[in-house]
Parts: C-alpha cells; structure tokens; sequence
C-alpha cells in the first residue's frame, strides 16, 4: 500500500532511501523480523554516526546518518508489505526521530565552534522545519483517496490499537509523542490554521516543502561533515528556517481551499 494515491505523489527530496528500503522491506517480508526491529536498528545507526563525529571519522558519520534515514523508511515499507499497520511503530519511530536530532545536535555542538545555545535553538529550528513538512504531507495523506492515515492531521486523542499490538503499549508511546512533539505541532498550526481544509497541495509545492523533510536534513548533515564544514552546520539550519515563511506564505496567499 502506497502512502499516497498515484495522482498525489511527488518528488520528495527527503525521501531519496525509499528505493533501497523497499528491498529491504521485500526481504524481510517472510521473515520474523519486524518493523519495530528495523526502527530499534536506524537507532543504532544512528547512535554509531555520534560515535564516529566524536571520533573524527566524519565520512562514517555521513554513511551511518544516511543509512539510518534508509532503515527509517524501511520500517514503514515492512509494516506495509506485512500489513501489520501499528501505532506503536509510527510513535516509536518519531520518538526515535527527535531524540537523535537533539544527540545529534549536542554532538556537533561538542566538536564544533558553536555554543550549546546555539545548538539548542538549531535543534528547535529543525523540528520546526520537519513539522511543516509533515503537517502539509499528513493533510495530503489523509486527503489522498486510499493513502495512508495512520498519522493524523490533529494528534488529540490516544488512538485505538491495532489487533497485532498492545493498547497500554500505543498509550503510553503517544502520551510520549505529544510531550515531545506537541509544541512543534501546535507553532505550526497556529502559524497555517486553514491548510487542513485544502482538498490537496499541488505537486511542486510539495516537492518545495520536502526539503525541509527530516531525510534531506540528514543528507546536508552527512555532506557538511564530508566536506569539512562541522563549523557551519548549526548556523545553516538556524538560517535555513526562513524557508518556513515562504512555504507558509505560498500556501496562504495562493493554495486555497
């Protein structure tokens, strides 16, 4: 099952992983494994990408970002192809998301020139910055006919678990997620009130948005370290916020519903 009906999808710069997750969802399809498992392991990967920007060794640092950005969509592809939708995955997965942001962050805080402040206001930029871009594609994926809504437009209610997972398990993990995310969901929100009426978003708006999806944050990430530029990542992504007005303003003043 395709996130978004055909007519809806588009080129997602962050989502650059999906292929090779795809075959790693397909070969694990008959297997035990399960899509919980592959969100524990892009924690792991993402936990040895720290470990080799301390180390200095920042080429791995960039391989293992860029591979936990592929194991983060493989997750979502097995559920799919097992068809075993969980609520407990798609929280685990965001809690997973934001903690090693803000690790990441604080790292490249420690191995850099930037303060820890700075650090900390870069790690709000960038939620801010994944928020618009999930909050304008989960209206497109619940407005898509047959897309997914397993995430939801209005995060308010502890949702009812699925027959393959827990109920205590799903609540916990989404009192979890609006503890985390809430405030991120709530600026955006209140920054764009009447996006959720708008039936869909034309392609090449979405496609613009993308580049504020958590994946391709990771990929400029892994190329600053590559390059050299540890001193400039955490001034980027603070700059990098500005985009937000004009995404939030081409919505507003010309995608109407």
């Amino acid at each position: 099952m395709s996130k978004l009906a055909a007519q809806d999808k588009f080129l997602d710069f962050s989502d650059y992983g999906r292929p090779f997750a795809q075959i790693i969802a397909n070969q694990l399809k008959n297997t035990r494994f399960t899509p919980v498992h592959l969100t524990l392991l892009f924690g792991v990967s993402g936990l040895i990408a720290v470990y080799c920007m301390l180390t200095a060794h920042y080429w791995w640092a960039g391989f293992f970002l860029i591979l936990k950005s592929i194991l983060d969509a493989a997750d979502g592809e097995l559920s799919r192809v097992k068809n075993t939708p969980s609520y407990t995955g798609r929280y685990l997965d965001s809690v997973f998301d934001i903690i090693l942001n803000f690790v990441f962050l604080m790292t490249i805080s420690h191995i850099s020139d930037s303060s820890l402040t700075l650090a900390l206001i870069a790690f709000l930029c960038i939620q801010l910055q994944g928020t618009v871009y999930n909050f304008y594609y989960v209206i497109l994926r619940n407005n898509s006919v047959g897309g997914d809504a397993t995430s939801k437009i209005f995060e308010t209610e502890t949702p009812k678990a699925f027959l393959n997972e827990s109920q205590k398990t799903v609540n916990v993990l989404f009192k979890v997620y609006v503890m985390l995310y809430g405030i991120f969901d709530r600026t955006v929100y209140r920054l764009d009130a009447m996006a959720y009426k708008v039936r869909t978003f034309p392609n090449w708006f979405m496609t613009l948005v993308s580049l504020y999806g958590l994946g391709f944050q990771l990929l400029i990430i892994a190329m600053m370290l590559a390059l050299n530029l540890v001193n400039f990542i955490i001034p980027f992504f603070i700059l990098y916020t500005v985009l937000m007005v004009i995404f939030i303003g081409i919505r507003r003043l010309y995608l109407r519903s």
